[in-house]
């Protein structure tokens, strides 16, 4: 599996570009909006990239964060979507504005994208708003950090979000000392 590909950036088309790496041409498939942010012909490139193997064809999809890959790989796991329906969600919408409309179940955003049908748009929402992360800005990268390795731990989100706010309130900003507190919450082993 391919995760990620630097190179040599050879062309760009309405949905695909050419990056040389290693003395191969590897065709990856982009969101459409990020062409425009890309570098020009001959530049180095840097791309997250979804491995997509068929029966029949290797695919790469590149993107340019890790948040985007994942809500990339999350959305081909929703019945009927596929890469090509995930990567036009992608290019026909902003990533935040996406968020945000599964947040607020805004199904007609959601059929603004070009090929998304209501039942498509009803089947999104039902099936992704708990699965990716909520559109509102996150307190910062360190809050969001803890929050993760909460959640991995096994706590539910609310549950570690509560106690990771009154870890904040006590003055904490370290990742190790919120983890610390807030599982000194959770644990029960409180010394208010």
């Amino acid at each position: 599996m391919i995760g990620s590909l630097r190179g040599r950036l050879l062309s760009k088309k309405p949905d695909n570009v050419i990056v040389e790496a290693g003395g191969v041409g590897y065709l990856v498939n982009v969101p459409i909006n990020l062409l425009s942010a890309l570098p020009i012909e001959g530049s180095e490139v840097f791309f997250y990239v979804h491995t997509h193997v068929r029966e029949d064809a290797l695919q790469l999809y590149g993107f340019p964060s890790e948040d985007e890959k994942k809500i990339f790989t999350t959305l081909l796991g929703v019945s009927g979507v596929g890469p090509k329906m995930a990567l036009n969600i992608l290019s026909g919408i902003p990533v935040k504005d996406f968020l945000h409309a599964l947040d607020t179940e805004d199904v007609a955003m959601l059929c603004r994208i070009p090929g998304l049908g209501k039942k498509t748009a009803h089947r999104l929402i039902l099936e992704l708003k708990e699965k990716l992360p909520a559109a509102q800005e996150p307190k910062d990268r360190v809050f969001e950090d803890t929050l993760s390795a909460l959640m991995n731990l096994g706590y539910k989100k609310s549950e570690a979000q509560e106690v990771l706010e009154m870890a904040l309130k006590k003055g904490f900003t370290q990742i190790e000392d919120l983890l610390r507190e807030s599982l000194r919450y959770l644990t029960g082993g409180r010394n208010d």
